[in-house]
Protein backbone atom coordinates (compact mmCIF):
# COMPACT_ATOMS: atom_id res chain seq x y z
CA UNK A 1 0.00 0.00 0.00
CA UNK A 2 1.30 3.59 -0.76
CA UNK A 3 0.73 5.45 1.76
CA UNK A 4 1.21 9.34 -0.40
CA UNK A 5 -0.12 8.47 -3.74
CA UNK A 6 -1.48 11.40 -5.96
CA UNK A 7 -3.46 12.47 -8.73
CA UNK A 8 -2.70 14.60 -11.59
CA UNK A 9 -6.40 15.83 -11.61
CA UNK A 10 -8.81 15.86 -8.88
CA UNK A 11 -11.82 15.03 -11.37
CA UNK A 12 -13.46 12.08 -12.06
CA UNK A 13 -12.77 11.77 -16.30
CA UNK A 14 -9.42 13.89 -16.92
CA UNK A 15 -8.07 11.78 -14.18
CA UNK A 16 -8.99 8.48 -15.74
CA UNK A 17 -7.58 9.87 -19.21
CA UNK A 18 -4.57 11.18 -17.66
CA UNK A 19 -3.86 7.89 -16.02
CA UNK A 20 -4.40 5.84 -18.97
CA UNK A 21 -2.33 8.01 -21.03
CA UNK A 22 0.74 8.30 -18.73
CA UNK A 23 -0.20 12.16 -19.28
CA UNK A 24 -0.68 15.44 -17.31
CA UNK A 25 -3.81 16.48 -17.84
CA UNK A 26 -3.12 19.93 -20.14
CA UNK A 27 -1.29 17.35 -22.35
CA UNK A 28 -4.20 14.84 -23.44
CA UNK A 29 -6.56 17.26 -25.23
CA UNK A 30 -8.88 16.30 -22.38
CA UNK A 31 -8.21 18.32 -19.25
CA UNK A 32 -11.68 19.22 -18.75
CA UNK A 33 -15.09 17.35 -17.40
CA UNK A 34 -16.32 14.68 -19.34
CA UNK A 35 -14.09 15.92 -22.20
CA UNK A 36 -13.95 12.78 -24.39
CA UNK A 37 -10.19 11.55 -25.33
CA UNK A 38 -8.59 13.03 -28.94
CA UNK A 39 -8.34 10.61 -31.88
CA UNK A 40 -4.95 11.15 -31.61
CA UNK A 41 -4.66 9.79 -28.29
CA UNK A 42 -3.49 6.32 -27.49
CA UNK A 43 -4.14 4.70 -24.19
CA UNK A 44 -3.07 1.93 -22.45
CA UNK A 45 -5.17 -1.10 -23.01
CA UNK A 46 -4.21 -0.34 -26.82
CA UNK A 47 -0.96 -0.77 -26.07
CA UNK A 48 -1.71 -3.86 -23.83
CA UNK A 49 -3.85 -5.36 -26.60
CA UNK A 50 -0.69 -5.20 -29.02
CA UNK A 51 1.27 -7.23 -26.16
CA UNK A 52 -1.18 -9.77 -26.40
CA UNK A 53 -3.61 -8.79 -23.69
CA UNK A 54 -7.15 -8.89 -23.86
CA UNK A 55 -8.42 -6.25 -22.38
CA UNK A 56 -12.07 -4.55 -21.14
CA UNK A 57 -13.79 -2.28 -18.69
CA UNK A 58 -16.42 -2.77 -16.26
CA UNK A 59 -19.17 0.35 -15.14
CA UNK A 60 -17.99 3.71 -15.75
CA UNK A 61 -16.29 5.02 -18.78
CA UNK A 62 -16.49 8.28 -19.99
CA UNK A 63 -13.56 8.34 -21.77
CA UNK A 64 -15.12 9.14 -25.07
CA UNK A 65 -16.19 7.11 -28.16
CA UNK A 66 -12.11 7.00 -29.18
CA UNK A 67 -11.31 5.96 -25.51
CA UNK A 68 -13.97 3.02 -25.12
CA UNK A 69 -13.26 1.91 -28.98
CA UNK A 70 -9.40 0.85 -27.48
CA UNK A 71 -10.62 -1.88 -25.06
CA UNK A 72 -11.27 -5.50 -26.66
CA UNK A 73 -14.75 -5.72 -24.47
CA UNK A 74 -17.03 -3.35 -22.19
CA UNK A 75 -19.99 -3.91 -20.04
CA UNK A 76 -21.97 -1.66 -17.84
CA UNK A 77 -22.89 -4.68 -15.66
CA UNK A 78 -20.19 -4.81 -12.81
CA UNK A 79 -21.63 -8.52 -12.49
CA UNK A 80 -20.11 -9.48 -15.73
CA UNK A 81 -16.64 -10.12 -14.84
CA UNK A 82 -16.97 -14.18 -14.92
CA UNK A 83 -17.91 -13.56 -18.65
CA UNK A 84 -15.31 -11.51 -19.22
CA UNK A 85 -12.58 -14.30 -18.14
CA UNK A 86 -14.55 -16.10 -20.20
CA UNK A 87 -13.86 -14.38 -23.57
CA UNK A 88 -10.15 -13.62 -22.37
CA UNK A 89 -9.93 -17.53 -22.57
CA UNK A 90 -6.24 -18.50 -22.04
CA UNK A 91 -4.76 -15.14 -22.88
CA UNK A 92 -3.28 -12.86 -20.41
CA UNK A 93 -6.05 -9.65 -19.49
CA UNK A 94 -6.04 -6.15 -18.22
CA UNK A 95 -9.53 -5.13 -16.47
CA UNK A 96 -10.26 -1.57 -15.90
CA UNK A 97 -13.42 -1.39 -13.23
CA UNK A 98 -14.86 1.86 -12.77
CA UNK A 99 -17.38 1.76 -9.91
CA UNK A 100 -19.65 4.10 -9.23
CA UNK A 101 -19.83 3.97 -5.67
CA UNK A 102 -19.35 6.33 -4.03
CA UNK A 103 -20.22 8.68 -6.35
CA UNK A 104 -23.26 10.86 -5.27
CA UNK A 105 -26.24 10.37 -4.60
CA UNK A 106 -26.60 8.10 -2.18
CA UNK A 107 -29.12 5.89 -0.95
CA UNK A 108 -29.54 4.50 2.54
CA UNK A 109 -30.33 0.70 3.53
CA UNK A 110 -27.36 -0.62 0.60
CA UNK A 111 -25.55 -2.46 3.11
CA UNK A 112 -26.66 -4.78 5.82
CA UNK A 113 -24.47 -3.44 8.92
CA UNK A 114 -24.59 0.85 7.86
CA UNK A 115 -21.81 2.91 10.07
CA UNK A 116 -23.09 4.63 13.27
CA UNK A 117 -23.12 8.54 12.21
CA UNK A 118 -22.11 8.83 15.86
CA UNK A 119 -18.74 7.18 15.45
CA UNK A 120 -17.82 9.67 12.04
CA UNK A 121 -14.82 11.84 12.43
CA UNK A 122 -15.47 15.21 10.89
CA UNK A 123 -12.90 17.08 9.07
CA UNK A 124 -12.79 20.65 9.96
CA UNK A 125 -13.63 22.34 6.86
CA UNK A 126 -17.02 20.60 7.23
CA UNK A 127 -19.90 21.44 9.74
CA UNK A 128 -19.82 18.84 12.40
CA UNK A 129 -23.77 18.28 12.64
CA UNK A 130 -26.05 15.86 12.32
CA UNK A 131 -26.57 16.14 8.73
CA UNK A 132 -22.99 16.44 7.70
CA UNK A 133 -22.40 12.95 9.76
CA UNK A 134 -24.83 11.10 8.20
CA UNK A 135 -23.74 12.15 5.15
CA UNK A 136 -20.19 10.72 5.77
CA UNK A 137 -21.73 7.54 6.88
CA UNK A 138 -23.62 6.72 4.11
CA UNK A 139 -20.51 7.77 1.83
CA UNK A 140 -18.67 5.23 3.90
CA UNK A 141 -21.98 2.76 3.59
CA UNK A 142 -21.21 2.77 -0.56
CA UNK A 143 -17.18 2.50 -0.01
CA UNK A 144 -18.50 -1.08 1.41
CA UNK A 145 -20.66 -1.92 -0.87
CA UNK A 146 -18.01 -1.39 -3.02
CA UNK A 147 -15.25 -3.63 -1.21
CA UNK A 148 -18.08 -6.45 -1.27
CA UNK A 149 -18.19 -6.50 -5.19
CA UNK A 150 -14.69 -6.39 -5.15
CA UNK A 151 -14.79 -9.43 -2.81
CA UNK A 152 -16.87 -11.11 -5.29
CA UNK A 153 -14.51 -11.28 -8.04
CA UNK A 154 -11.58 -12.11 -5.65
CA UNK A 155 -13.72 -15.22 -5.09
CA UNK A 156 -14.30 -15.42 -8.78
CA UNK A 157 -10.54 -15.42 -9.75
CA UNK A 158 -10.06 -17.95 -6.37
CA UNK A 159 -12.39 -20.12 -8.22
CA UNK A 160 -10.51 -20.18 -11.13
CA UNK A 161 -6.85 -20.83 -9.43
CA UNK A 162 -6.46 -17.18 -10.81
CA UNK A 163 -5.65 -14.76 -7.96
CA UNK A 164 -2.35 -15.45 -7.22
CA UNK A 165 -0.88 -15.17 -10.85
CA UNK A 166 -3.31 -11.71 -11.01
CA UNK A 167 -1.95 -8.12 -10.59
CA UNK A 168 -4.54 -6.28 -8.42
CA UNK A 169 -4.32 -2.49 -8.17
CA UNK A 170 -7.08 -0.59 -6.59
CA UNK A 171 -7.35 3.57 -6.30
CA UNK A 172 -9.91 6.47 -6.85
CA UNK A 173 -9.84 8.54 -9.59
CA UNK A 174 -10.87 12.06 -7.39
CA UNK A 175 -11.31 12.84 -4.06
CA UNK A 176 -13.73 12.10 -1.44
CA UNK A 177 -17.41 13.95 -2.66
CA UNK A 178 -17.44 16.61 -0.24
CA UNK A 179 -17.26 20.25 -0.39
CA UNK A 180 -13.42 21.08 -0.12
CA UNK A 181 -12.52 17.37 -1.33
CA UNK A 182 -13.47 16.89 -4.88
CA UNK A 183 -12.68 18.93 -7.68
CA UNK A 184 -9.59 21.36 -5.15
CA UNK A 185 -5.95 20.61 -5.05
CA UNK A 186 -6.37 19.82 -1.14
CA UNK A 187 -4.85 16.71 0.04
CA UNK A 188 -8.25 15.77 0.31
CA UNK A 189 -8.93 15.98 -3.32
CA UNK A 190 -5.83 14.75 -5.16
CA UNK A 191 -4.53 12.11 -2.80
CA UNK A 192 -5.99 8.27 -3.24
CA UNK A 193 -5.46 5.25 -2.23
CA UNK A 194 -3.06 3.32 -3.53
CA UNK A 195 -3.56 -0.74 -3.31
CA UNK A 196 -1.57 -3.41 -5.37
CA UNK A 197 -1.56 -6.84 -4.30
CA UNK A 198 1.25 -9.08 -6.46
CA UNK A 199 1.99 -12.63 -5.40
CA UNK A 200 5.65 -13.30 -5.59
CA UNK A 201 7.04 -10.16 -5.69
CA UNK A 202 5.23 -7.69 -3.14
CA UNK A 203 4.84 -9.31 0.39
CA UNK A 204 1.89 -8.67 2.10
CA UNK A 205 1.64 -5.70 4.38
CA UNK A 206 4.20 -3.90 3.07
CA UNK A 207 3.78 0.08 3.13
CA UNK A 208 5.43 2.61 0.99
CA UNK A 209 5.59 5.98 2.13
CA UNK A 210 7.10 7.98 0.15
CA UNK A 211 5.49 10.13 -2.87
CA UNK A 212 3.65 7.96 -5.78
CA UNK A 213 1.77 9.66 -9.09
CA UNK A 214 -1.10 8.09 -11.00
CA UNK A 215 1.00 8.83 -13.43
CA UNK A 216 3.64 6.42 -13.12
CA UNK A 217 0.48 3.30 -13.50
CA UNK A 218 0.84 2.91 -17.25
CA UNK A 219 4.46 2.89 -17.88
CA UNK A 220 4.65 0.69 -14.88
CA UNK A 221 2.15 -1.90 -16.43
CA UNK A 222 3.48 -1.89 -20.21
CA UNK A 223 7.07 -2.87 -18.46
CA UNK A 224 5.04 -5.17 -16.46
CA UNK A 225 3.61 -6.71 -19.70
CA UNK A 226 7.54 -6.23 -21.45
CA UNK A 227 6.06 -3.67 -23.68
CA UNK A 228 8.15 -0.16 -24.67
CA UNK A 229 6.90 2.37 -22.76
CA UNK A 230 6.01 5.36 -25.32
CA UNK A 231 8.77 8.25 -25.11
CA UNK A 232 6.27 10.64 -24.58
CA UNK A 233 4.71 9.51 -21.47
CA UNK A 234 5.25 11.82 -18.64
CA UNK A 235 5.19 8.90 -16.07
CA UNK A 236 7.95 6.66 -14.32
CA UNK A 237 7.51 2.82 -13.92
CA UNK A 238 6.96 1.79 -10.49
CA UNK A 239 8.39 -1.32 -10.56
CA UNK A 240 11.84 -0.76 -8.66
CA UNK A 241 9.91 0.49 -6.01
CA UNK A 242 7.33 -2.41 -6.27
CA UNK A 243 10.00 -4.71 -5.60
CA UNK A 244 11.65 -2.52 -3.35
CA UNK A 245 10.02 -0.83 -0.70
CA UNK A 246 12.90 1.26 0.42
CA UNK A 247 13.88 3.22 -2.98
CA UNK A 248 12.94 6.73 -2.54
CA UNK A 249 10.64 7.65 -5.78
CA UNK A 250 9.66 10.84 -6.85
CA UNK A 251 10.42 14.21 -5.08
CA UNK A 252 7.42 16.01 -5.87
CA UNK A 253 4.20 15.32 -7.61
CA UNK A 254 2.02 18.00 -9.64
CA UNK A 255 -1.62 18.06 -9.85
CA UNK A 256 -4.27 20.47 -11.34
CA UNK A 257 -7.53 21.66 -11.62
CA UNK A 258 -9.79 22.84 -14.92
CA UNK A 259 -13.21 23.58 -16.13
CA UNK A 260 -15.43 21.46 -13.59
CA UNK A 261 -18.81 23.03 -13.79
CA UNK A 262 -16.97 26.27 -13.87
CA UNK A 263 -13.81 26.99 -15.29
CA UNK A 264 -10.55 26.96 -13.58
CA UNK A 265 -6.60 27.29 -13.63
CA UNK A 266 -4.98 25.72 -10.58
CA UNK A 267 -1.50 24.10 -10.51
CA UNK A 268 -0.16 22.84 -7.15
CA UNK A 269 3.55 21.42 -6.50
CA UNK A 270 3.75 18.54 -3.52
CA UNK A 271 6.27 17.60 -1.91
CA UNK A 272 6.25 14.88 0.76
CA UNK A 273 6.57 17.76 3.94
CA UNK A 274 5.21 21.08 1.83
CA UNK A 275 2.49 22.42 -0.73
CA UNK A 276 2.17 25.23 -2.83
CA UNK A 277 -1.21 25.61 -5.10
CA UNK A 278 -1.03 28.92 -7.58
CA UNK A 279 -4.98 30.60 -8.33
CA UNK A 280 -4.67 32.01 -11.41
CA UNK A 281 -8.98 33.31 -11.23
CA UNK A 282 -8.81 34.71 -7.90
CA UNK A 283 -12.11 36.96 -8.26
CA UNK A 284 -14.37 34.17 -7.77
CA UNK A 285 -14.63 31.76 -5.27
CA UNK A 286 -13.11 28.13 -5.59
CA UNK A 287 -15.54 26.30 -7.70
CA UNK A 288 -17.93 23.35 -6.30
CA UNK A 289 -19.08 20.56 -8.17
CA UNK A 290 -22.39 20.88 -8.72
CA UNK A 291 -22.97 16.88 -8.00
CA UNK A 292 -21.87 18.33 -4.23
CA UNK A 293 -24.42 21.20 -3.94
CA UNK A 294 -26.57 18.69 -3.48
CA UNK A 295 -25.22 17.26 -0.51
CA UNK A 296 -26.55 17.70 3.12
CA UNK A 297 -22.94 18.52 3.94
CA UNK A 298 -22.83 21.56 1.09
CA UNK A 299 -26.13 22.61 2.82
CA UNK A 300 -24.89 23.10 6.30
CA UNK A 301 -21.77 24.62 5.29
CA UNK A 302 -24.41 27.28 3.11
CA UNK A 303 -26.44 27.26 6.02
CA UNK A 304 -23.77 28.38 8.65
CA UNK A 305 -21.98 30.26 6.52
CA UNK A 306 -26.03 32.23 6.05
CA UNK A 307 -25.53 32.63 9.85
CA UNK A 308 -22.29 34.13 9.90
CA UNK A 309 -20.57 31.35 11.55
CA UNK A 310 -18.27 29.27 10.10
CA UNK A 311 -14.71 28.84 11.16
CA UNK A 312 -11.63 30.17 9.66
CA UNK A 313 -11.40 25.60 7.78
CA UNK A 314 -14.98 26.39 7.07
CA UNK A 315 -15.04 29.46 4.87
CA UNK A 316 -12.17 28.94 2.95
CA UNK A 317 -14.33 27.42 0.26
CA UNK A 318 -16.01 30.86 0.20
CA UNK A 319 -13.05 33.31 0.29
CA UNK A 320 -13.32 36.16 -2.28
CA UNK A 321 -10.91 37.16 -3.37
CA UNK A 322 -8.99 34.02 -3.55
CA UNK A 323 -5.21 34.21 -2.76
CA UNK A 324 -3.41 34.04 -6.00
CA UNK A 325 -1.00 31.30 -3.91
CA UNK A 326 -1.33 28.92 -0.64
CA UNK A 327 1.32 26.96 0.89
CA UNK A 328 0.88 24.35 3.31
CA UNK A 329 3.34 22.25 6.04
CA UNK A 330 1.43 19.16 5.24
CA UNK A 331 2.79 17.32 8.38
CA UNK A 332 1.80 19.82 10.80
CA UNK A 333 -1.22 20.94 8.99
CA UNK A 334 -2.48 18.11 7.20
CA UNK A 335 -5.72 19.62 6.51
CA UNK A 336 -4.28 22.35 4.70
CA UNK A 337 -6.49 25.19 6.65
CA UNK A 338 -3.05 27.57 7.72
CA UNK A 339 -1.92 29.20 4.42
CA UNK A 340 1.68 30.08 5.31
CA UNK A 341 2.77 31.65 2.39
CA UNK A 342 3.65 35.26 3.62
CA UNK A 343 5.70 33.88 6.79
CA UNK A 344 8.94 34.67 5.67
CA UNK A 345 10.35 31.68 7.76
CA UNK A 346 9.37 29.27 4.54
CA UNK A 347 10.24 32.21 2.10
CA UNK A 348 12.68 29.72 0.83
CA UNK A 349 10.93 26.86 0.41
CA UNK A 350 8.15 28.67 -1.39
CA UNK A 351 10.72 30.38 -3.58
CA UNK A 352 12.38 26.77 -4.41
CA UNK A 353 8.86 25.23 -5.05
CA UNK A 354 7.22 28.27 -6.90
CA UNK A 355 10.50 27.70 -9.17
CA UNK A 356 9.82 23.77 -9.60
CA UNK A 357 5.71 24.35 -10.51
CA UNK A 358 7.03 27.21 -13.02
CA UNK A 359 9.68 24.44 -14.65
CA UNK A 360 6.80 21.66 -14.96
CA UNK A 361 4.41 23.68 -16.64
CA UNK A 362 7.21 25.10 -19.26
CA UNK A 363 8.63 21.60 -20.20
CA UNK A 364 4.98 19.98 -20.36
CA UNK A 365 3.18 22.71 -22.47
CA UNK A 366 0.91 23.97 -20.27
CA UNK A 367 -1.57 26.04 -21.97
CA UNK A 368 -1.16 29.84 -20.07
CA UNK A 369 -4.31 31.00 -17.66
CA UNK A 370 -5.22 33.90 -19.72
CA UNK A 371 -6.77 31.23 -22.18
CA UNK A 372 -9.79 31.84 -19.52
CA UNK A 373 -13.48 30.92 -20.64
CA UNK A 374 -15.14 34.36 -20.28
CA UNK A 375 -18.84 32.72 -21.15
CA UNK A 376 -18.01 30.49 -17.78
CA UNK A 377 -21.62 32.27 -15.96
CA UNK A 378 -21.82 29.25 -13.65
CA UNK A 379 -23.05 30.02 -10.11
CA UNK A 380 -19.96 29.17 -7.73
CA UNK A 381 -22.01 29.08 -4.49
CA UNK A 382 -24.77 27.11 -6.25
CA UNK A 383 -23.20 24.81 -8.39
CA UNK A 384 -26.00 25.37 -11.21
CA UNK A 385 -24.48 23.04 -13.90
CA UNK A 386 -23.09 24.56 -17.32
CA UNK A 387 -23.80 23.28 -20.61
CA UNK A 388 -20.35 21.77 -21.16
CA UNK A 389 -20.75 22.01 -25.37
CA UNK A 390 -20.70 25.84 -24.97
CA UNK A 391 -17.62 26.11 -23.85
CA UNK A 392 -14.74 26.97 -27.11
CA UNK A 393 -11.94 24.77 -27.75
CA UNK A 394 -8.52 25.93 -25.89
CA UNK A 395 -5.90 26.64 -28.91
CA UNK A 396 -3.37 23.91 -29.25
CA UNK A 397 -5.90 21.16 -28.87
CA UNK A 398 -7.86 18.41 -30.99
CA UNK A 399 -10.55 20.90 -32.02
CA UNK A 400 -12.72 17.98 -33.19
CA UNK A 401 -12.98 16.80 -30.04
CA UNK A 402 -13.73 19.44 -27.73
Amino acid sequence: MAENAFLTIPQCSPSRISILTGKYPHQTGAEDLHMPLPKSEIILPAYLSKAGYFTGFLRKGHLGPQGHKQFDWQSKNLHDFAKFLNEAGNQPFFMWVGFTDPHRPYKKNIIDQPHDPEQVIVPPYLVDDRETCADLADYYNEISRMDEQIGSYIKILRQRQMFDNTLIIFFSDNGAPFPRAKGTLYDSGIKTPLIIHWPGVIKPGITYPHLVSLIDLAPTLLEIAGSEVPAHMEGESLLDILSDPGRIGRQYVYSERNWHNCDEHMRSIRSQHYKLISNAYTDLPHGTAADLTASPSWKSLKKMKDKDRLTVAQSMIFAVPRPAEEFYDIINDPYETNNLINDPAYADTVARLRDELEKWRKETNDFSPEQRRRNDNTDRFTGIKFDQTRLPPRPGGDEKNK
